[in-house]
């Protein structure tokens, strides 16, 4: 048996796509992949991803849609209907849409002529590219750091909203000045696999005091201390799912480390209105074991 740990963490992700394929009728929560992955459900979307090319959701729904285009084409006295409903989709339209989208042909079109080269195409799954990336990854101990954060329900796209109010915060009591406090954001999912109405990333400032009641629904927190592995990410912000990625996918099977229950986090070294995008530097913490 090979102990190589990539291969220890392809298995994990191949024990996951089993147990999908297996349970497609059963509610497929992020909480059980991740105890069937055994990982932190703060991590295991984002490793999914980097393992397969697609998110967690994405590929539940390949699947049904996979098993029922086999319905559709063997078995003829199936109702579309009854087969929409199988595969989890609330109307018919709703399944003729994704269907199309996925296989280029409506549900009826597919029964009449399928075209099974095309169709196994699409269940050729590649990994994320990556490209050439030099991960320079420093294992620290974060020390327990006292937070004000204003937490962000909502579509990804707002959160400048967000930081804009936490911004207005700062300077209209003083505290958690941006000049000399830190600065960090706490994503508790990944924006490009999860849906608007259930994204949550906390904007937060390093304080001292106490956080005297306020119109900004700005709370008291804290970032737990512990052991992180950190990576500098120089630029757009736009391009840290792709350090991130990497991070999952080539640095922790290897390092023989395991991410603890806490999402990573990142630290705001300086920002845009200071420099040019390309001079952006976040630090990524990904909390260890």
């Amino acid at each position: 048996m090979s102990n190589n740990p990539t291969n220890h963490y392809d298995k994990r992700i191949a024990r996951v796509c089993e147990y999908i394929n297996q349970n497609l009728n059963q509610d497929l929560t992020l909480e059980r992949m991740s105890d069937v992955a055994a990982f932190s459900k703060y991590h295991f979307h984002r490793v999914f991803m980097a393992y397969t090319g697609m998110s967690v959701t994405r590929f539940i729904q390949l699947t049904r849609l996979k098993r029922a285009s086999y319905r559709l084409a063997f078995e003829s006295e199936k109702r579309i209907i009854d087969i929409a409903l199988e595969a989890s989709f609330e109307s018919p339209e709703a399944f003729a849409r994704a269907f199309k989208r996925t296989f280029d042909k409506s549900p009826s079109e597919f029964r009449a002529e399928p075209n099974w080269p095309e169709w196994h195409m699409r269940f050729q799954f590649q990994p994320k590219p990556y490209g050439e990336i030099t991960m320079k990854v420093n294992v620290i101990n974060f020390e327990k750091t006292n937070i004000a954060f204003i937490e962000h329900r909502g579509a990804p796209e707002k959160t400048l909203e967000t930081a804009a109010k936490f911004i207005a915060w700062r300077k209209a009591t003083g505290l958690s000045p941006v000049k000399t406090s830190k600065t960090f954001g706490i994503p508790y999912s990944d924006p490009k696999t999860t849906g608007p109405e259930e994204f949550r990333w906390d904007v937060c400032g390093t304080i001292d005091t106490e956080i005297p009641e306020n119109d900004y629904d700005v709370k008291a927190g804290i970032i737990p201390g512990g052991k992180c592995a950190v990576i500098r990410h120089t630029g757009s912000y736009n391009n840290l799912d792709t350090t991130i990625y990497a991070f999952y996918r080539e640095w922790l099977p290897n390092s023989g480390e395991e991410v603890r229950d806490y999402p990573c986090f990142f630290h705001y070294v300086n920002f845009i209105h200071e420099v040019d995008e390309c001079d952006l530097i976040t630090d990524i913490h990904f909390p260890l074991k």
